[in-house]
């Protein structure tokens, strides 16, 4: 069967809940889309705004507050809200990982090795029972291990370690001052890079469910795993998995029964939260941002704009400033899609007057750049 690009768009639209908001709790809605976003930490709170049909901020805050959703270093080795009964499954199955990236060159240069982690992760997490600052655990090392070699230390084991971020308090639950508690009792990491072969079946599984139809790199993507293990776990699900033919004949893979609405289903306009999980779980973008946009809101640095969606794509940016929310367009837009986006920016701005009314203001530095892009700039 051959899927088109279209089709694909709106198959993550449809399963990522930005076809039309649902009625659903918190808790459903995170597990139903997989993983948000959390390295700014208003983005969960947009991104579910986006996707939830009278959505309370409130509900989120209890959330992380009573951990059904938790928040920690998962996906491409960045901030993720999920919800808790998939945390466990994640990080097993991003061990070789994690492993990696975090027990590298630079906890190395700090003169330690994967086998000091592996012996001081049990003591670690005892000592974070209750939330702790990062200034509180780098001592604790500091204490172990010597002064200088409690930041690579630190560095290493904030991400390779099962750790929670704990909430710190309002606007948005959490600050840019982390605080961290151990995740709930479950298996510690192993000594060594493997994964867990049933745990990556879960994540390659809800990965599908969440945006599918993907590619084996796609999916790799998603996580930051090697291709190699996805194309074997891929391939070992059988029945479970059916496979597509890409628009550019590449192979895709999806669950049997997981909705493709059609090509032509109306896709409303949204202001997506800035590094929007859309945006970054695929190897081929181009599902929703015009390979054109793609270096205007994906910046070199690593950070992705607030955008505009439109029909489904990328089609400009946005940000608040004193007398609403500016939207820059990179293309014209009919006026429907304006009246659209001014309804939403409406509902954005009484959600950011009870929190922060300017937030994302220290990216305000992006949109210089966006001055000669812009085919129109509006304030809604």
């Amino acid at each position: 069967m051959q899927i088109s690009a279209a089709e694909l768009n709106r198959a993550t639209l449809s399963r990522q809940l930005l076809l039309e908001r649902a009625p659903l709790s918190v808790p459903e809605a995170v597990r139903r889309v997989v993983a948000l976003q959390a390295q700014h930490p208003a983005s969960p709170y947009l991104a579910l705004w986006n996707r939830l049909r009278d959505f309370a901020p409130a509900e989120l805050d209890a959330a992380f507050t009573g951990r059904t959703v938790v928040k920690a270093t998962l996906m491409r080795i960045t901030l993720h809200a999920v919800a808790a009964e998939d945390y466990g499954d994640f990080r097993a199955a991003m061990q070789p990982t994690l492993y990696a990236s975090r027990l590298g060159s630079r906890f190395a240069e700090a003169g330690l090795t994967p086998a000091d982690a592996h012996a001081l992760v049990p003591e670690l997490l005892a000592f974070a029972e209750r939330p702790r600052t990062s200034a509180e655990l780098q001592a604790w090392l500091a204490e172990r291990l010597g002064e200088e070699k409690k930041d690579g230390a630190w560095w290493g084991l904030k991400g390779y370690a099962p750790l929670h971020h704990a909430p710190t308090g309002a606007p948005w639950s959490f600050g840019h001052r982390p605080s961290f508690v151990r995740a709930e009792p479950g298996p510690l990491p192993g000594p060594g890079r493997e994964g867990d072969a049933e745990a990556l079946r879960t994540l390659i599984l809800r990965c599908l469910a969440g945006f599918g139809p993907a590619s084996v790199a796609d999916v790799a993507q998603f996580a930051m795993l090697q291709r190699t293990r996805v194309r074997a776990a891929l391939r070992a699900l059988g029945d479970a998995v059916e496979e597509l033919q890409g628009p550019d004949g590449s192979t895709l893979f999806d669950l049997p029964d997981a909705p493709r609405p059609p090509a032509d289903t109306p896709a409303p306009p949204r202001l997506m939260a800035m590094w929007d999980s859309t945006l970054l779980a695929y190897a081929d973008r181009g599902r929703l941002i015009p390979p054109a946009y793609r270096p205007l809101v994906i910046r070199n640095n690593g950070d992705v704009l607030p955008t505009l969606l439109v029909d489904g794509r990328v089609a400009g940016a946005w940000r608040p400033v004193e007398d609403g929310i500016e939207a820059t367009a990179f293309e014209p837009l009919p006026r429907q899609a304006w009246v659209a986006l001014a309804t939403e920016a409406h509902s954005l701005r009484a959600l950011l007057s009870a929190r922060e009314p300017g937030v994302y203001g220290r990216y305000g530095h992006w949109w210089r750049k966006l001055a000669d892009a812009g085919a129109e700039v509006r304030v809604l």
